[in-house]
């Protein structure tokens, strides 16, 4: 039975993450990243989109259940939120910046305030040997 699921979750997960692709162009987060989620909220017979923006603590995989955990500080008081990473109320998600970190789940973020709770950018080293050789 959770083979057939499974399967069937597969279907569904591969054309979706390829339609997110296409309209976040490079949707892949990862903890320690800081995004901005544009999110659209009903209000009565109104809609409009808000976004969320913050430090991904979590990213749980888990085929069409697959969500991310956003937290933010505002006004002193930090605020989480957990998205379905599927969902059709996401309007998109972009990356502000790269974190780098070492571990997958950033509970640890809870209990810092101010500095202490600042994560490092990731930066990325060109390679010389490539650069030369394409001149």
């Amino acid at each position: 039975m959770q083979d057939l699921i499974r399967k069937v979750e597969q279907e569904y997960v591969r054309p979706l993450s390829e339609f997110i692709r296409a309209r976040d162009g490079n949707p892949d987060i990862f903890p320690g990243d800081t995004v901005r989620v544009n999110v659209r909220i009903v209000e009565g017979n109104r809609e409009r989109i808000q976004a969320f923006e913050g430090v991904v603590l979590r990213k749980h995989r888990n085929g069409l259940g697959s969500t991310f955990t956003v937290r933010r500080v505002t006004y002193g008081v930090g605020v989480e939120r957990t998205f379905p990473l599927y969902s059709p109320r996401i309007e998109s998600i972009e990356v502000l910046r790269r974190g780098s970190v070492r571990r997958a789940k950033l509970y640890y973020l809870r209990d810092r305030v101010g500095k202490a709770a600042r994560i490092r950018e990731k930066t990325f080293v060109r390679n010389k040997a490539t650069e030369s050789s394409t001149d």
